[in-house]
């Protein structure tokens, strides 16, 4: 549960000013990585690397609305981790859905392309999970940042696994199974956010109705 006293908001971990600086760094390079990976995944028929890419776009935004609630109350990071989790959740149903559809299609993805590609992102993705690893453990705002660059680089060892997959077997069903396992994880992460956003707010609102409560039996006595 949140503690809703002031103390804890002194204490509060999003308040470092390094925060923010991480945020900003984490920012640039999914837009990047975003714009190089879904040239790469479309020219290369992947999959996996289309959904790595607007898993970087979708991280991109979720940095960008972190960045705008730094300094605000509780409240409203829980509700920013809200709409993010909500994004991440949608992202990866998206992904799933497509990959299905994918199903049906003879199309075998470049495998080069998808190994250089994914190597790539890995790195970026590592360097962003290693900033923020600190984070880890704060609030439903923080942890959906974590979550996301931890997904990120998990799923970017997917995509290597998925190209060597393809370069071994002249098929494209190693690349549809990472795609599948990478919107898993998205809709998974997306649950967890959603979730501890929730746990905050109800946490926070129920001082609030019990207070609310005891004025009211007080004031009919």
């Amino acid at each position: 549960m949140v503690c809703s006293s002031c103390t804890a908001e002194v204490r509060d971990p999003s308040a470092d000013p390094r925060w923010r600086q991480v945020l900003w760094i984490a920012l640039a390079i999914n837009a990047a990585m975003f714009a190089g990976e879904i040239i790469a995944g479309v020219a290369s028929g992947s999959r996996s690397l289309q959904a790595d890419a607007l898993d970087f776009l979708g991280d991109a935004a979720n940095y960008a609305i972190s960045l705008g609630v730094v300094g605000m109350a509780v409240r409203w990071r829980s509700r920013a981790a809200l709409l993010k989790g909500a994004t991440i959740l949608a992202f990866g149903l998206y992904v799933l859905v497509t990959t299905i559809m994918a199903i049906f299609g003879t199309r075998i993805p470049h495998a080069e392309t998808m190994g250089v590609v994914g190597l790539i992102a890995l790195v970026a993705n590592g360097a962003v999970a290693l900033m923020l690893y600190r984070y880890r453990t704060g609030d439903a705002n923080m942890r959906s940042v974590w979550i996301c660059s931890r997904n990120d680089a998990i799923g970017n060892l997917a995509v290597l696994a998925a190209a060597a997959g393809v370069l071994g077997t002249g098929s494209p069903w190693p690349d549809l199974l990472v795609a599948a396992i990478m919107a898993a994880l998205g809709i998974s992460g997306g649950v967890q956010i959603l979730k501890q956003a929730r746990d905050e707010l109800v946490g926070m609102a129920r001082p609030t109705s019990v207070i609310a409560l005891k004025t009211f039996a007080r004031d009919t006595e």
